[in-house]
């Protein structure tokens, strides 16, 4: 097989290396694949080595523009380990900042009320809406960075996020307010959508886990510092309106700093500029040059990678329905902390906001230990079914991390309610429960968003998208109705029905262990390579056997 090699100009066709990844085991997944599942493929699995998705057997074209060879390093993944890192750690900063916006006004809600003269009630929608911004951003944002890159998506969605707070530092009424937040959110999740897809740029297989965790951290630790700071800042005589000051500066910050030093990585969209470039050298002789994976744009196309997919997906995986159900409650759970706190240890233990803040701190300590947790599990481990797997081991290997932190969960959700209901026990003893459901939460959802990633492969991204609507949507509910939900049902009984619906949900995970080959078998979505590759560990095992 040969590939087209392009240094300067038009070179004649010379050796590449090809390493296509089994096919499909049956046909009903061959019919879901097609090209754009290839080149989603070409995004978040792709090796340096690989340059062509070719079937085996199959000619690659001359025309098609690739690598110049496996250590070309405009590759993202060939560039240096150090200059890698530093983009997953600006990735992850961002992160920390939209996700930061999200949580840091809920402890301004009473100042609020009083000032707008509205109800406690709606001032609660402050969050709520921000995070349904987060529900429709994914829809326009996802599609974006594959058509103009992962950098044409991240700079403007992080500029526009920024300038919205001035309506909410600024605001004279609740509507302006609710409406610039709804905007921010719809804005942040921008970056947050992409991050994603940056790691899958950068890292192989092998080599993304810390960095998954990093940013998984970031995700998480930035709800959990939301409220600390602002519990500081309205308990000063700042007053409500800096704490969207402080996340107006930060956000600025963060806008900068990746304007000048953010690269483009999404290799597709690299490619590309490098065929428009070949063509422009020589309109004649270059004309019909392409890059692998270029796609002209259509309606019919970005509708069905946007809605028809996502959804059509979560109606018919039911992988993907259970995962979806039960990391939508998972991240539920957070934002509803957000209110229970307060009554928990304002209304019942008499700490002040800017106390009350502090008890975040053991959510983001516990998602840290849970993501650290996550990458002990599999470790030492997990490298070797890569070796053992050539690349593409049981997906289901990575939900031990779920199977502990299911139980966590409840744990956690039980010690909370049932210690912060009395007023004679010490107000540390329902904080420390924080940190067990914060490593839950971490334990759960890294291990769960990661068991999609090599459950659906190329077509992860649409996967992300229907969680992150449903998932974005639940948590958006929660903060309405959570302080009510504690104050009529008491402490321990609405922390009791929360442990009560982890209880129900906790065995998934091993369900997937014992019976996801199987599910996976009967998917149209999932590629199901491991199962090829079994197939073909036994063929050689049985021919060594014969020899012997």
């Amino acid at each position: 097989m040969t590939s087209t090699s392009h240094h300067s100009g038009f070179s004649s066709p010379t050796p590449t290396v090809i390493a296509s990844p089994p096919q499909p085991n049956n046909q009903r997944q061959q019919e879901g694949a097609g090209d754009d599942g290839h080149r989603e493929l070409n995004d978040t699995l792709i090796k340096p080595t690989q340059v062509s998705l070719s079937a085996p057997g199959k000619e690659t074209n001359p025309n098609v523009v690739t690598w110049d060879d496996s250590n070309d390093p405009a590759n993202p993944r060939n560039w240096s380990l150090k200059y890698r890192w530093f983009v997953t750690f600006l990735i992850s900063v961002n992160n920390l900042n939209v996700t930061y916006s999200s949580s840091s006004p809920s402890t301004t809600a009473p100042f609020i009320a009083h000032d707008f003269h509205s109800s406690r009630e709606v001032s609660y929608f402050v969050t709520s809406l921000f995070l349904l911004g987060y529900v429709f951003g994914p829809i326009f944002w996802g599609p974006g960075s594959e058509m103009f890159g992962r950098r044409a998506v991240l700079i403007p969605t992080l500029a526009a996020y920024t300038l919205f707070h001035l309506g909410q530092a600024l605001a004279h009424n609740m509507a302006t307010l609710l409406v610039t937040r709804f905007l921010s959110g719809f804005f942040a999740s921008g970056p947050l959508n992409n991050s994603g897809g940056v790691m899958a740029d950068l890292w192989d297989a092998a080599g993304r886990g810390p960095a998954a965790s990093l940013l998984f951290t970031s995700i998480f630790l930035g709800p959990a510092l939301g409220p600390v700071v602002s519990g500081f800042i309205v308990s000063s005589d700042a007053g409500w309106r800096w704490v969207f000051w402080v996340e107006m500066i930060f956000a600025g910050v963060c806008t900068i700093v990746s304007f000048f030093l953010m690269p483009e990585t999404y290799g597709s969209y690299i490619l590309q500029q490098k065929a428009k470039r070949l063509r422009k050298e020589d309109p004649v002789k270059n004309k019909d040059l392409r890059a692998e994976g270029e796609v002209k744009w259509t309606l019919d196309i970005l509708l069905e990678r946007t809605l028809y997919r996502p959804f059509k997906m979560l109606v018919q995986e039911p992988i993907l329905v259970l995962v979806t159900l039960y990391t939508s409650m998972v991240y539920a759970v957070l934002y509803a902390l957000f209110e229970a706190f307060p009554v928990i240890f304002i209304g019942h233990h008499k700490l002040s906001i800017s106390h009350d803040g502090l008890i975040f701190l053991g959510v983001g300590i516990g998602t840290t230990l849970g993501a650290v947790s996550n990458l002990w599990i599999e470790g030492e481990r997990y490298k070797y079914l890569i070796k053992h797997w050539r690349g593409f081991p049981p997906p289901e290997q990575r939900l031990y991390g779920a199977v502990i932190g299911g139980p966590l969960l409840v744990i956690g959700c039980f010690w909370l309610g049932w210690t912060g209901a009395y007023n004679q026990v010490p107000w540390y003893v329902p904080a420390l429960s924080t940190i067990v459901i914060g490593a839950a939460i971490g334990l759960v959802y890294l291990s769960f968003l990661s068991y999609l990633v090599d459950t659906y492969l190329m077509f992860a991204a649409s996967a992300f998208a229907a969680n992150t609507m449903v998932r974005s949507a639940t948590a958006a509910a929660f903060p309405l109705f959570t302080t009510q939900m504690f104050n009529n049902m008491g402490i321990q009984w609405a922390a009791t029905l929360i442990g009560l619906i982890a209880t129900v949900l906790a065995p998934i995970p091993l369900l997937f262990l014992k019976f996801g080959a199987r599910i996976r078998t009967r998917s149209r979505f999932a590629p199901c390579i491991d199962l090829k590759i079994a197939k073909e560990l036994e063929a050689e095992q049985a021919a060594r056997e014969k020899d012997v």
